[in-house]
C-alpha cells in the first residue's frame, strides 16, 4: 500500500504575527523539498477537510472549544487577533487552518484504517501537542494528534493506540488529555500508551520523569546528539512499545531538535529522525499490519525541516 501526504492551502493562512517561527513558511519548505528528492511522485497526495465540531469533543471540553469557536476574529467586524493561550494567537483565517489540520489527521486515520494507505503524514499547522483538554498554549489550539487517537478508538474499535512525540519539547497536552480527558471519562487506563522525548529543561518545563506506562517521558540534555538520542529511546520508548503492542501508532512529529533549529540545543540530523521512524515501523508491521499516522509538530529551521520531513517519510516508504 502507498504512503500518502494529508494537508490544506488554508493551513498556510494562519498568522500568529509577524518574525513568528510557527509561520506558513514552514508548509512551503516541506513542499519545496518534497519536490527536489522526488517523492511527490511517489506518495498519494490528499485534500484535508475541515473537522467536524462535534469530535473535538473527543479530546476537548466543550467550554474551551465553545470559548476558541465564539471568540474567532471576525474580519467583517474589524477583529483581527485573539489571544487563546500562551503563545496561540488567532488571526482572521485561523478557525479555517485549525479545523482543517485537525480534520487532517483524523482523515489520516480513515485512510489508514481503511487500507487505502499504509501509513500517512499530515503537512498541516497549527500543530497541537501543547493543547490541553480544557486550554490553548504553546502556537497549539486543539490536539490533532489526541483526536485522532480517540477518533481511532471509537470508530474502529482499536483497543491499543500508541501515540509517540519525539519533537523537542513535551507534549504536555497529549499527556493532558490522556490522564484528564480520556482516562477520567471512560476510564480507559490500558488502551494509551504515550512517549515523548524532550530537552530538559525546556518549555514548556515542570515535566516529570516517567517509565511507567501509560506515560513515557524520558528527558534529553541539552548537549544530546543522535548517539544519545537513539540510546535513550532504545532504553525507553522500545520495550514499552513492544509489551503494549499498539494496533496503530500515531507520531506527534516534531523536528526541532534538529541541529540546525534555534530554538533548542539537542544537536539531531536527519539520520536520527529517519532511525527513529524506521523503529516504529518495525513496530508497526509487528503489531498494526504497519499503520502509522504522523502529523507535523515543530520544525522551525525551514531548510532542515522539509530535509527532515523528507528522512520521515522515506522511512515510512521503506525507501
Amino acid at each position: 500500500m502507498p504512503v500518502g501526504i494529508i494537508g490544506h492551502y488554508r493551513c498556510g493562512e494562519h498568522d500568529m504575527g509577524e518574525h513568528h517561527p510557527e509561520n506558513a513558511k514552514r508548509l512551503t519548505a516541506i513542499s519545496d523539498q518534497l519536490i527536489r528528492s522526488g517523492l511527490d511522485y511517489v506518495v498519494r497526495q490528499f485534500d484535508s477537510k475541515p473537522i467536524d465540531k462535534s469530535l473535538l469533543t473527543l479530546a476537548h471540553t466543550q467550554e474551551y472549544i465553545d470559548f476558541v469557536f465564539d471568540n474567532a476574529p471576525n474580519e467583517a467586524k474589524g477583529e483581527e487577533h485573539f489571544i487563546v493561550g500562551a503563545d496561540a494567537v488567532m488571526n482572521t483565517k485561523s478557525l479555517t487552518a485549525i479545523l482543517y489540520s485537525a480534520g487532517a489527521a483524523v482523515d489520516a486515520v480513515d485512510l489508514v484504517m481503511d487500507g487505502t494507505l499504509s501509513a500517512a503524514f499530515c503537512a498541516t499547522r497549527p500543530p497541537g501537542h501543547h493543547a490541553e483538554h480544557d486550554k490553548g498554549m504553546g502556537f497549539c489550539f486543539f490536539n490533532n494528534v489526541a483526536i485522532a487517537a480517540a477518533y481511532a478508538k471509537q470508530k474502529y474499535a482499536l483497543k491499543r493506540v500508541a501515540i509517540v512525540d519525539f519533537d523537542v519539547h513535551h507534549g504536555n497536552g497529549t499527556e493532558d488529555i490522556i490522564k484528564n480527558h480520556f482516562m477520567a471519562t471512560a476510564k480507559d487506563d490500558k488502551g494509551y500508551l504515550f512517549c515523548s522525548s524532550y530537552q530538559d529543561p525546556l518549555y514548556p518545563f515542570e515535566v516529570e520523569e516517567s517509565n511507567t506506562a501509560p506515560i513515557i517521558n524520558t528527558p534529553l540534555a541539552a548537549t544530546t546528539k543522535g548517539e544519545q538520542f537513539r540510546e535513550k529511546l532504545t532504553a525507553h520508548w522500545l520495550p514499552a512499545l513492544h509489551q503494549f503492542k499498539p494496533e496503530l501508532i500515531i507520531i506527534s512529529a516534531g523536528f526541532d531538535a534538529h541541529i540546525e533549529d534555534d530554538i533548542s540545543q539537542v544537536s539531531l540530523t536527519e539520520g536520527d529522525y529517519r532511525w527513529i521512524t524506521d523503529e516504529l515501523k518495525v513496530i508497526a508491521n509487528k503489531y498494526g499490519q504497519g499503520r502509522i499516522v504522523s502529523v507535523l509538530e515543530g520544525g522551525y529551521a525551514p531548510s532542515a525541516l522539509g530535509r527532515s520531513v523528507v528522512a520521515h517519510i522515506n522511512g515510512l516508504i521503506g525507501n
